[in-house]
């Protein structure tokens, strides 16, 4: 049994867990496994199950003592967690690491065995000011031209595309065939492409020849010598000059449609004129603006309470979520990790370098959330009993009922967890700092 118990808090977010097993549980858990053994080992001269303790204690005495003593060192640290306060036990990430195991082994009979685990914690922190700040927004409008521009953008939608008898100019769409002209003067059949098809002026071709393709007109071929910088962000091309022979097959044109009630009407079947067009693209800004403008309240006022209070992390937490960045960065990809982490590595670039440029995002997501945790358990927000039965009910569907309990409580902190953002939004102030139309701030958001 345990006879002494102390914790001691550590830098870093890291507390020491000191235990004092006494002799006689160590014992006993020996003999335990002496037997255990007694019945299951196979030893020549004895049959199964018959093999003497004082035979077993004489072949595999001393293994048999470490292993009942480190299993009974285990089983005396899972019942010490459950009674430690919740600010001092492990958090789930950390593997608890024993101090100076070079000191306790090999274990001695009856002996009194004391140690000591160091592991991660929550951190610790005194919660700032988090209601009467001042943050400063723009007051954002929403002008004609803002609307215009989304007009414009229903008109490009709709465009029509022909075929075009004259020369590519920017806008056009063209289909052409390159190859790369070696130094012997022949074609580079590996960098051969034919009907490859890009807008002018977009820029979305390998050699960035939107220029060069200008002026052309279906049928039309030639070479064309270009030299790459930096700046074209083209791999291993930076300081080479390149020839390629170009052929357009095809040159088309977007033709726009009217700004009238037909073009209202092909894009929603409500909207009956242009003045209903225009309403309808002032209705879809606005709920743009709103969610944009309380995102970026909500992130103005967290940096300002971050500003304001430092504490350390676990570094098993901040790696667990770098590890759950990397899962998903790779899934996004659409390779395997074997895959990807080859490709870095053709780039110079290891999952260790990207995780280290993620670090101090991660660094900072995590302390936000525990900042906003730590609101919602002072706060304690109402949750409506019915809100919350709602709420089990439709997440628990698929849980047994002996199970849902367990999960009440959880859900209950996920609800007031939820009402923390919208809490600082109503219990802060927002003071105008300038006004902006809708482009501008969408586009450079609160930047001057």
């Amino acid at each position: 049994m345990i006879t002494e118990k102390s914790v001691k808090e550590l830098e870093n977010s890291q507390a020491a867990l000191t235990l004092t097993l006494d002799a006689a549980s160590i014992e006993d858990a020996y003999s335990k496994r002496i037997q255990k053994y007694a019945k299951e080992l196979q030893i020549p001269g004895f049959r199964k199950g018959k093999v003497p303790a004082n035979v077993i204690e004489r072949k595999f005495g001393d293994d048999i003592r470490t292993e009942s003593t480190f299993d009974a060192m285990e089983d005396a640290l899972k019942e010490a967690y459950e009674t430690l306060d919740p600010k001092d036990r492990p958090i789930a990430f950390s593997t608890p690491v024993l101090q100076d195991e070079e000191k306790l082994v090999p274990f001695r009979k009856d002996s009194d065995i004391t140690f000591t685990v160091v592991y991660d914690v929550m951190p610790r922190f005194e919660l700032p000011q988090y209601t009467g700040i001042e943050v400063e927004v723009p007051t954002v409008e929403i002008t004609e031209a803002d609307i215009d521009k989304e007009v414009e953008k229903y008109r490009e939608q709709n465009a029509v595309v022909k075929t075009k008898d004259g020369k590519a100019v920017n806008g056009d769409i063209v289909t052409l065939s390159y190859v790369e002209i070696g130094e012997d003067g022949n074609p580079v059949e590996s960098t051969r492409r034919d009907d490859f098809t890009f807008t002018v002026g977009s820029g979305y071709n390998f050699y960035r020849i939107d220029s060069d393709v200008e002026g052309m007109a279906k049928g039309d071929e030639k070479d064309i010598e270009k030299t790459y910088t930096e700046e074209d962000g083209i791999p291993g091309y930076a300081g080479k000059t390149v020839k390629l022979h170009v052929k357009v097959s095809e040159v088309k044109v977007r033709e726009l449609p009217e700004v009238d009630d037909d073009l209202a009407q092909d894009i929603k079947d409500e909207y009956k004129t242009v003045a209903d067009l225009r309403a309808g693209i002032r209705d879809d800004l606005q709920k743009r603006l709103d969610n944009a403008l309380k995102n970026e309240k909500s992130s103005l006022l967290l940096d300002r309470i971050l500003a304001s209070v430092s504490f350390p992390l676990p570094e098993s937490m901040v790696q667990a979520q770098l590890d759950s960045q990397w899962r998903n960065f790779v899934r996004q990809s659409g390779l395997t990790e074997e895959q990807i982490t080859k490709f870095m590595e053709m780039q110079g670039s290891t999952k260790e370098s990207i995780q280290k440029d993620w670090r101090e995002g991660t660094e900072k997501e995590i302390r936000t959330e525990l900042i906003l945790d730590r609101i919602r358990e002072k706060e304690d927000f109402e949750v409506a009993a019915e809100e919350l039965d709602k709420a089990c009910e439709e997440q628990l569907k698929n849980v047994p009922d002996a199970e849902k309990d367990s999960y009440r409580d959880m859900i209950k902190n996920e609800m007031q967890y939820a009402k923390v953002l919208p809490y600082l939004l109503e219990n802060n102030t927002f003071k105008d700092s300038g006004k902006k139309s809708y482009s501008e701030y969408m586009e450079h958001g609160s930047e001057d």
